[in-house]
């Protein structure tokens, strides 16, 4: 049902958790641990699941936390239940307050997860290429700091995301990111098919989160494309079924 980083397990007081598919009880393309407030499955079933990840993470299913995310760089600090309605936008949330879970929803984009184990602040970020690009991470971190984490403090880990091997990107991906910065080249590698690449999105996070001053960092190098314990976009895509699951990834201090 999930796969733990080995950095932050060794944290006292913290739990987090990857979640895989498994688990669950939603069925057919959305089998099992469905999260995905936004995705067609039946959202008694969604909620169902989510309740499950909640009780992992040892907190009350309306304190798990996520957020509509807009693949921006957009971060919100947490400190007590959303209010009815739609939840805010964002791609990221901190909070220093106990029994809160941060939950960062993916389906092949880079889920990340912080704490400040001295602070007691923690941070969770959903790092999809755009949201990567345009600073998602540097302004998790920032807002952490305003919570009185230190960057050489913080903890990093990365979890499942699709993976240079399985993220193929046009020829205007590449330009995008070239134009950003030149040195960004050395994340593409030629793909088999002409006016192609492959994109390795894990190793852009890392580097930008070493760029902003994060030394401990811990990469799960998992794939969800190719792994099918875990929901992927893209694979959906390609066998043409008509929505897909999502992983909520979860992060919390102890109550």
């Amino acid at each position: 049902m999930t796969i733990a980083s080995s950095l932050l397990s060794a944290v006292p007081g913290l739990r987090h958790a990857f979640f895989t598919r498994e688990g669950g009880v939603s069925g057919g393309i959305y089998s099992a641990l469905n999260g995905g407030l936004g995705s067609n499955d039946d959202q008694a079933l969604v909620a169902e699941n989510r309740r499950r990840m909640a009780e992992h993470v040892g907190v009350a299913p309306e304190r798990f936390l996520s957020l509509h995310q807009i693949h921006s760089p957009d971060v919100l600090i947490a400190e007590a239940p959303w209010p009815s309605g739609p939840r805010p936008k964002g791609d990221a949330l901190v909070t220093k307050t106990p029994g809160i879970a941060l939950g960062v929803s993916t389906a092949d984009c880079g889920p990340v997860l912080f704490v400040d184990p001295k602070a007691r602040v923690i941070g969770g970020a959903h790092a999809g290429w755009k949201g990567a690009l345009t600073g998602v991470l540097e302004a998790t971190i920032a807002a952490m700091e305003k919570l009185g984490a230190t960057r050489g403090g913080i903890i990093a880990a990365i979890g499942p995301l699709i993976r240079q091997d399985s993220y193929e990107v046009g020829n205007e991906f590449v330009a995008r990111f070239i134009e950003a910065d030149a040195e960004n080249a050395m994340f593409f590698i030629p793909s088999v098919r002409e006016g192609h690449a492959m994109f390795d999105l894990a190793g852009y996070i890392r580097m930008r989160l070493e760029a902003a001053g994060i030394l401990m960092i811990d990469d799960l190098g998992l794939d969800t494309y190719a792994d099918e314990r875990f929901f992927s976009y893209r694979r959906s895509v390609h066998r043409n079924e008509p929505d897909y699951g999502r992983h909520v990834h979860a992060i919390a201090l102890e109550a």
